[in-house]
């Protein structure tokens, strides 16, 4: 039996539908049991549990053969990432005292960076957890290609989709959430001791050409591309609403200057199937049903 977190979500959601897709028995964590329903529906057991709560997240780990681990997205964090290392800090003592057979920790790219940008949150992350004496693995994944539902208004109403990535031509390491999902279903029934870390990317990179191209394969209609000046980046960010946009720049700085990649520009690195063509078609057609 495996314990998932996030199963409301993406990703998490992905691996419990994969792994059910193979008949393995699963416990997912949510943080109310309505939200649970349809997984209990499938013959899920339903933990209630979120990362403010030690104690709650240790009996869901408890007696798992193997456990999904992942913290949210902290887009807008304090200076001294404090959010963030009060969730790990609960993570890590769930997991001493719960003691699943293994653990997969789901991690980023640009995890192992030393420039400061928002993906050192979960190099904190990888860092408290490799002191486990659990087997663990961090799967380090891509850039989502799913973070293009921000496009699909301006692909739909304008014609064209606004890039912080840049030079628009560059190509950077994505994956879909469906290929994440995947991966770590594959991982949680592999065996392994110690600490590993697994990177994981799409077969080809993806440059915002390349998403602009498939919007407008998805709408019969030709959509460009609009690289936002650096300049205008905190600005816009703080007319979002968040007063610590420098960490989220940062992030985008080393994508583009190519500090943040994986090791020899994934080479090694597990691929997922799914394409950029096909991502935003999927992001399409969930749009067209709301």
């Amino acid at each position: 039996m495996y314990t998932i977190m996030g199963a409301t979500g993406k990703v998490g959601g992905a691996a419990a539908r994969a792994l059910l897709d193979l008949g393995e028995r699963l416990r997912v964590v949510v943080r109310d049991r309505a939200k649970g329903a349809a997984w209990a529906d499938r013959g899920c057991e339903v933990a209630i549990g979120d990362l403010d709560d030690a104690t709650a997240l240790s009996a869901a780990f408890a007696g798992a053969d193997g456990a999904f681990v992942m913290m949210p997205s902290i887009f807008d964090p304090s200076p001294d990432f404090c959010e963030a290392k009060l969730m790990i800090a609960t993570l890590d003592e769930a997991l001493k005292v719960g003691r699943p057979g293994k653990v997969v920790a789901l991690s980023t790219i640009g995890a192992e960076a030393t420039k400061p940008n928002l993906l050192n949150q979960l190099g904190l992350l990888e860092r408290s957890l490799s002191n486990l004496s659990l087997p663990v693995t961090f799967l380090r994944a891509a850039w989502f290609m799913e973070n293009a539902a921000l496009d699909i208004t301006a692909a739909k109403d304008k014609g064209e989709i606004s890039s912080y990535l840049q030079p628009i031509d560059r190509a950077v390491p994505m994956i879909s959430t469906e290929d994440v999902g995947q991966a770590v279903s594959a991982l949680l029934r592999e065996n392994w001791t110690g600490i590993r870390v697994e990177e994981l990317e799409a077969n080809e990179r993806v440059s915002p050409n390349a998403i602009a191209d498939a919007f407008a394969k998805a709408l019969g209609r030709s959509v460009g591309v609009r690289p936002v000046p650096r300049e205008e980046w905190e600005t816009i960010f703080r007319s979002f609403g968040m007063t610590n946009p420098l960490p989220r720049m940062q992030m985008v700085d080393g994508f583009n200057e190519g500090w943040i990649d994986f090791f020899d520009r994934g080479a090694g690195a597990r691929k997922g199937s799914v394409t950029i063509d096909q991502a935003i078609t999927t992001l399409m057609n969930k749009a067209a049903r709301v």
